[in-house]
Formats: C-alpha cells, structure tokens, sequence
C-alpha cells in the first residue's frame, strides 16, 4: 500500500481509517526503510477489530448510548497511541452526528430533480437548519472529548476535527465556533475538507472561501480533493469545481495537505493532477 502511494510521488502520508490492525507491523517496518512521514492518522486507525470495513463512523460520541461513547473514546485513545508509535503530530476527528432526517440526501436529490434554489429547495433547507439546532448534543460531546484531549496532549498529538458534509452532523459551523471558544488551548484544531466544504458551499449552507478564512487561526490541516457539481465528491484536483488557485495560497506553507482520493481515480491522472500541483503550488 505505502509502496504504491511512494511510488506515486508522494513521501508524505495519512494514515486512514480503513487500515487493519493486522496491516500495522508491515506499515512500521516500510517506514523505517523509506523517507516517508505520517503526516497523520484519521480516527479511528487501526480498524476496530469487530468492524470489518472502513467505518470511521461506527461508534460515536453523540450517541445517547453510554457503551458507544466508551467504544468510540477506547478507540480515539488507541488511535492517539499508534499516532505516537509513528510520529504523526495530528489525529483527524469526526465527531459523531445527530438523529434527524437526511435533509442533506433530500437537498442533493432536489438539485438532480432540477429544484435547486427553488421555492421547495429553500423550505427544505429552512426546515433541517430548524431541526438540527432544535437537537442538543454539544455538552455530551464536550465531555467526551476532554480525555481524549488530555490524552493527546500528553502524547503531543492534535486533535483536528474535521468539517463534514451532512446537516446532520456535528458540528455545525456554529458549534465548531463555540467549541473553539470553550477550547481555547493549542491541544484542538480545526481540519478543513476541501470536498465537504464544497458541498457545504453548492447546497448554500456554506461560502467555502469565507469558512475558509473564519477558519484558518484554528486550521491544523486539510484534505485535498474535487468535487463534481453537487456531491460527487474525492475526485482528483483539477477535475471539478473547486477553486483551488485562490484558496490554496491562504493556508500555512507547513500544514498538511493530504489528498484524500477514490479509489477508483487513475494513476495516471492522479500523477498528471501532482505534476500540476507542484507547479501551481510550489
């Protein structure tokens, strides 16, 4: 796998949640033969070993559930810990998601029916704004999250939590704001998915270049990739509608940008959009 990723001309890495544990012994010993760097590790990693496919969802810390909470903070601690083992700075966090109507699906599906920003459109969106704020699950996140931060500090690694795409989930632009007020500390940061962003934006819950900016003294990292109008997102830069020339030059030279593909893009396109990169943004 890293292989083909160094290969690609890439020597830099992020760690998915995708990865088993059993994956892990052969992922150490390439790295200690190879000047590649794990930028990063995207929670939960390794797999939860009762899960048997990628599944970064599969316990949350919104659930009402106390055993789930535990599960989902077991396997934030353990994937703190193999960030560590590799030398990853940063862990990339999805924190959960409410119980509500997929709007989002009801909103893209309406932009295929021809219906975007139509009377109907609008009064969907209104309607899952209401429901989402109508949902209290902030101060149980909040006190999920303390450990896990304490963990982390303790071990020198960042929590970035990642924007999502769906209404639904957690947190919303007013609570990512809230939270970085009650997390005032250095421990906590802000990764910015580019793809999601855009989706965000196309929906018109969102601009994504001025989220961009609110964002960046909190921005820890990003994920790189394109979107085809509305959702089809993970698509190789260049061949969407992100408007990578002006947002790319505003994030700090040092921060990662780890590109967050299909599986099903090309290598050829996949090295032709990296030539590209480099050159537009040495």
């Amino acid at each position: 796998m890293l292989q083909e990723i160094f290969t690609l001309g890439f020597d830099r890495v992020e760690l998915g949640h995708g990865i088993r544990q059993s994956l892990w012994e052969g992922i150490e010993r390439f790295l200690a033969d190879h000047p590649m760097t794990v930028t990063s590790l995207h929670n939960f990693c390794p797999l939860p070993i009762e899960i048997q496919g990628s599944a970064p969802d599969c316990y949350q810390c919104t659930s009402p559930r106390a055993a789930e909470r535990e599960r989902a903070r077991h396997y934030t601690l353990r994937t703190i810990d193999h960030a560590h083992q590799v030398g990853a700075k940063r862990v990339v966090m999805h924190l959960g998601s409410v119980a509500i109507r997929n709007y989002t699906e009801k909103l893209i599906r309406s932009i295929f029916a021809g219906r975007y920003l139509d009377r109907r459109y609008v009064r969907i969106k209104i309607a899952a704004i209401q429901k989402r704020e109508a949902v209290a699950a902030y101060d149980r996140v909040v006190e999920w999250l303390q450990p896990a931060l304490v963990h982390a500090m303790a071990a020198g690694v960042t929590l970035g939590i990642e924007n999502r795409i769906g209404i639904e989930t957690f947190p919303s632009e007013r609570e990512f704001r809230r939270l970085f007020r009650d997390f005032d500390n250095s421990g906590i940061g802000y990764w910015h998915d580019f793809g999601h962003a855009q989706v965000r934006h196309n929906l018109t819950l969102i601009d994504h270049a001025e989220w961009l900016t609110e964002m960046l003294p909190r921005q820890v990292g990003c994920h790189i990739h394109d979107v085809q109008f509305p959702a089809r997102d993970h698509r190789v830069p260049f061949s969407g509608i992100i408007d990578f020339a002006t947002l790319i030059p505003s994030l700090p030279v040092e921060q990662p940008m780890v590109w967050e593909l299909s599986p099903n893009a090309s290598k050829d396109d996949i090295v032709a959009a990296l030539t590209h990169w480099k050159g537009r943004f040495p």
